[in-house]
């Protein structure tokens, strides 16, 4: 088993899930368990033993989050643990507020995955129509 520092060494500048762009000085990252999509040690869901993302639901009603246990790191198929939100925007982000703090879970990640979870939420909520602007309709 190597540290997540030597790991890191090995794939900061070249791995599949870089997304290197023009006058971008940090590069971004398509990795899964990164919750910022920034290719920096502190964000990387690869190397760490302890990782969370959140992922929406294909059916737009909700968000799931991902997690990694730690003590299954060498047992990939047992890995990772999806967990559904579906309650509604405060009952869910409430919950995994409490999900990460119980289980002391990567406090330096927690406010980047309730803002992932939240824009999640923001951008399946319904457009609102747009009401006819009423000095357009008194002129007429």
């Amino acid at each position: 088993m190597s540290s997540p520092s030597l790991n890191w060494l090995i794939i900061r500048n070249n791995n599949a899930f870089l997304v290197k762009k023009r006058n971008i000085k940090k590069p971004f990252s398509k990795e899964p368990n990164n919750v910022t999509n920034l290719n920096s040690f502190k964000y990387n869901g690869l190397i760490h033993k302890k990782a969370v993302s959140v992922v929406e639901i294909p059916n737009r009603s909700g968000f799931t989050v991902v997690y990694k246990k730690a003590k299954a790191t060498n047992k990939p198929a047992k890995n990772l643990v999806k967990r559904q939100f579906k309650a509604g925007a405060r009952r869910s982000l409430f919950k995994v507020k409490r999900l990460l703090k119980a289980n002391h879970y990567r406090t330096d990640l927690s406010k980047a995955t309730l803002r992932r979870a939240s824009a999640i939420l923001r951008s399946q909520r319904p457009i609102k129509a747009k009401k006819p602007k009423a000095a357009a309709a008194k002129t007429e």
